[in-house]
């Protein structure tokens, strides 16, 4: 039995009390003309009007009100020991949908993972039920109550009160829309006869227009280093931006961002986003703002990816949203995010879809649209340049024609107009942002859909030379992320060089005597973050040539005689320029394929073994990248810093001296997921033990 049909007999049942009791009054009207006709023009006696037959019986019509909602109620109790029953059979509690919904974990994964037995949610105002948190039952129950209450409430009110009823935005159908449509429908629950409308929600819901979603890719920003790992939102379109993509003004951009304090510096505030300390913050904003913020701005590329999903599957996912927008749950920079959340979002309508469970502990935005692309969601793909790779391309042009025609030296103050952002305004965005527009320029090859896979491991096999002979050893090494400037290029910002969590041991071969025979099992490198950002002075990029690292590393002492390797936590930075050259790609925004750089750098490391337990050096940083082919690359690079550990009374130890290096790597792509790799350095220092390092590698990305 459905709401409605309870609520038609309710009134069925109320309709002959009524229609009987006003029927006898035009009879008795009549017969009173017809008998009294010299009384036909006079008035009607009030006892008439007040105690007979014409009298309304109030006491009859609150009985039969108060009997109108007893059967409601009746009704009402029977539907829910109904729903109960059926949401019973099919197990509706620990449905994965329903568990989505309340933000329940699918599995644990690892000692670190998510209780899946408990909400991620800890905010009473989120559950209807005081047990909601740990136990979906009790949630699922308590809005099965909630439907109940809402058709009790509806029957008894009347029908001049409803309006103020209806409005009523506190009702668990307002608050939990989504919820509510999935429980309805899955116990074909007609809701229509609650007659509950949500004003806010209507007009929320009006104003998005919610047709279709895509993910939008920012590419990684240095730069910015809190958006050194890319960005992801979801675009939401309307009618209007569906018919025509380029009507960005028609549509709107839901952003999972951190909700950070813009007064912590730089350290504590990365801290906090990294372990939690920061809430989550949904942002719902007119989409040309937001992609103005990266197209101008940070000036990053964008792609865009139209997700596969039916139009009731959007719907809810927006309704979602209006129930989840202002919780504050807690931040962590690399596992609950941008990229994570909107593969939470796409679970919870696809409860055959295990998206996030895909995904290993750092939810990298890359890894989702790859993941995503696997599995099917994406329908098509839009790339939208950034204003600088636009300018990159009039230069480009421009600077090929002037080559061509031999005007070399003419060039130069037209070339610095274009690549100029305040004199050359060119933008994939109109004037006033509402519309994309449409530049004629070939794609560039940042498709984070084509880059090798994130992770890495690798082993090699080295000899390290020294005075006394040679050692060889193995390397056994493994990466988190991300990229550097040796590793394949295709999808990746050109000359991006970002490595975060990677560690390498080295076993070496002690099947000798040797006086200086190092330790059979160490650790050679230990780097949290290491990176550097390249934007070539000669190009139309704006920003600056910098790098840092945190890292522990095994570093040669050149203070002592004989001095040896010891592994040293250490800190740097770099700042300096740098240069593209090269053949430029006819008709792209990309800058010449090869570079050179040059840093003047700081650094400061602290050990052990190393003389007076620290040093601090400064010194210029040179050299040069080159793209060979896209399957083989080379970097070589010399490093001359000049070390200071204090002064020493003994006279075999240096206080300061100087210490270059010098490196090479070569690098060969099997394919997308293999490559192989040789390192080389010289340390050109006659105190240490050991000046040469060579090395063979295979490297394998998963």
């Amino acid at each position: 039995m459905s709401i409605q049909s309870v609520s038609n007999r309710i009134l069925l049942d109320d309709m002959p009390i009524q229609l009987s009791r006003r029927a006898r009054l035009p009879l008795a009207i009549v017969g009173l003309l017809l008998t009294a006709q010299a009384q036909a023009f006079l008035p009607t006696p009030a006892s008439l009007v007040t105690t007979g037959e014409l009298a309304l019986n109030t006491d009859t019509n609150t009985d039969n009100n108060a009997k109108a909602g007893t059967a409601a109620e009746t009704g009402a109790k029977q539907l829910l020991a109904l729903w109960r029953e059926q949401a019973k059979t099919k197990n509706l509690a620990q449905h994965t949908t329903w568990r989505r919904l309340l933000y329940f974990s699918d599995e644990k994964k690892g000692f670190f993972g998510k209780n899946k037995d408990t909400s991620t949610v800890d905010d009473a105002s989120f559950f209807l039920s005081a047990n909601g948190r740990e136990d979906s039952g009790a949630e699922l129950d308590a809005m099965l109550v909630a439907f109940a209450d809402e058709m009790t409430n509806t029957t008894n009110k009347p029908k001049a009160n409803n309006a103020a009823q209806t409005g009523n935005s506190k009702s668990a159908l307002c608050r939990f829309p989504a919820r509510a449509k999935w429980l309805s429908d899955t116990l074909a629950i007609d809701k229509s006869a609650m007659q509950v409308t949500c004003p806010e929600l209507t007009a929320w819901m009006q104003k998005l227009a919610p047709e279709q979603l895509s993910i939008m890719f920012a590419q990684e920003h240095l730069d910015n280093p809190l958006s050194a790992f890319a960005h992801t939102l979801l675009r939401i379109d309307s009618k209007a931006s569906v018919v025509d993509p380029s009507q960005i003004h028609h549509a709107y951009a839901l952003n999972d961002t951190v909700d950070g304090d813009t007064e912590d510096n730089f350290v504590l505030y990365a801290t906090k986003s990294m372990t939690g300390g920061y809430s989550n913050l949904i942002e719902i904003d007119p989409y040309p703002e937001k992609l103005a913020k990266y197209l101008q701005d940070d000036e990053r590329d964008a792609w865009t990816y139209r997700l596969d999903l039916m139009a009731e599957e959007v719907q809810q996912i927006i309704l979602h949203v209006w129930e989840t927008k202002d919780l504050k749950l807690p931040y962590y920079f690399t596992s609950d995010n941008c990229a994570s959340e909107i593969l939470r979002l796409i679970d919870v309508v696809r409860p055959q879809q295990h998206l996030l469970s895909q995904l290993p502990y750092a939810v990298i935005p890359s890894d989702v649209v790859q993941l995503l692309n696997k599995e099917g969601f994406l329908a098509s793909t839009n790339y939208t340049p950034a204003d600088s790779t636009l300018r990159q391309a009039q230069w480009n042009k421009v600077k090929q024609q002037r080559d061509q025609l031999g005007y070399h030296n003419s060039a130069k103050q037209t070339l610095n107009e274009i690549k100029s952002a305040p004199l050359n305004t060119v933008s994939s965005m109109s004037a006033d942002g509402q519309t994309l527009l449409n530049h004629q320029i070939a794609v560039s090859d940042t498709n984070p859909l084509n880059r090798h896979p994130l992770q890495m491991g690798h082993i090699g096999i080295g000899q390290r030379g020294d005075k006394h002979g040679d050692n060889n050893y193995i390397d056994l090494g493994v990466r988190a992320g991300y990229h550097d400037t040796l590793d394949r290029p295709s999808g990746f910002p050109q000359f991006f060089d970002l490595e975060g969590a990677a560690a390498t041991l080295r076993l070496y071969d002690t099947n000798n005597d040797k006086p200086s025979q190092p330790k059979s099992v160490i650790l050679q490198n230990l780097t949290l973050i290491k990176g550097r950002s390249f934007n070539p002075v000669n190009s139309a990029k704006k920003g600056k040539t910098w790098g840092a690292s945190i890292e522990a590393t095994r570093v040669n002492d050149g203070s002592q005689q004989d001095g040896t390797d010891h592994l040293v936590g250490s800190l740097g930075y770099e700042s300096g320029w740098s240069w593209a050259f090269g053949t430029l790609s006819t008709g792209t925004g990309e800058i010449a394929p090869q570079l050179c750089y040059t840093f003047l750098s700081g650094t400061a490391q602290t050990g052990r073994g190393i003389n007076k337990g620290f040093r601090v050096g400064a010194g210029v940083n040179a050299g040069c990248r080159y793209q060979i082919n896209n399957q083989l690359r080379a970097q070589a690079e010399l490093q001359l810093p000049y070390w200071y550990h204090g002064s020493s009374d003994d006279s075999n130890v240096r206080g300061h001296y100087w210490q270059p290096i010098s490196t090479l790597g070569l690098q060969y792509d099997i394919d997308k997921k293999q490559a192989l790799r040789i390192n080389a350095n010289y340390e050109w220092q006659d105190r240490i033990d050991a000046n040469e390092d060579v090395q063979l590698s295979y490297r394998r990305y998963f």
